[in-house]
């Protein structure tokens, strides 16, 4: 762990980031953010005792299809990625704070093509089922109304769309993937160190002064918001930056 400076925890929603994120940050020491600290696209769609759902995040799981609720999440990661890189290149500085960063925008196609030195990655995964589960626990799914049921369905149907995408491209680049079934943070955040200890051995590309991840071509921010267009665009070409799974 001392080349590592800059810890990179990506896996879609309700696999437990947050929580194993901020498990490995206290053990080194190391500050913990998250990249929906930057941005959220557009929220979660389910009421809890202090939060309503928006209009709009219910028109937006209520409307569109499960193809273009993938479509846009993955338009809104591609915006997003100029300000994670730069987070990232910040802190992997000489003299900068440690940082552990977790975010289902933390793309793997993205993040495998990273050149900033001392920085590793890791992917959470977890069976439907517990994602479904989670969800359902947290939006109090046996209480809602049918409005309600439906969108939490929708934002189902996304997260494992997205998480099927994760693990092609996960497994395709061979990099590191940690199922959470079973575990307890702790063993979590062992596997977690284990994998970014792997990652700075001499053969896996690491170590001071080298980056952990090959080059790749540069992944520009369009700007404002994100359209119909852009929706359409990726449902037809794949997000820029070759996102295709």
């Amino acid at each position: 762990m001392r080349d590592a400076r800059v810890v990179l925890i990506g896996g879609t929603s309700n696999t437990g980031k947050s929580t194993v994120a901020e498990a490995v940050a206290d053990r080194l020491g190391f500050e913990h953010r998250s990249t929906d600290g930057l941005a959220r696209h557009p929220g979660r769609p389910w009421r809890t005792p202090e939060h309503e759902v928006p209009p709009h995040v219910a028109e937006h799981y209520g409307t569109l299809t499960t193809d273009e609720l993938v479509a846009s999440v993955l338009a809104h990661y591609e915006r997003l990625w100029p300000r994670i890189e730069e987070l990232i290149t910040d802190h992997a500085r000489d003299g900068a704070p440690g940082l552990v960063l977790e975010g289902s925008a933390l793309w793997p196609e993205r993040v495998a093509r990273l050149t900033v030195p001392r920085t590793a990655a890791v992917w959470l995964t977890a069976d439907t089922t517990v994602v479904r589960d989670r969800v359902r626990a947290a939006g109090r799914y046996a209480e809602a109304t049918e409005r309600e049921r439906l969108l939490m369905d929708r934002f189902l149907a996304r997260t494992g769309r997205c998480q099927a995408l994760v693990v092609a491209a996960v497994e395709a680049r061979g990099l590191d993937r940690i199922d959470v079934g079973g575990r307890t943070v702790a063993e979590l955040a062992d596997a977690v160190l284990a994998a970014v200890e792997g990652q700075s051995r001499p053969g896996r590309g690491g170590g001071a002064g080298g980056g952990f991840f090959v080059a790749g071509e540069e992944t520009h921010d369009p700007g404002g918001p994100i359209t119909r267009a852009d929706v359409r665009r990726i449902m037809t070409e794949g997000p820029r930056g070759g996102e295709r799974a």
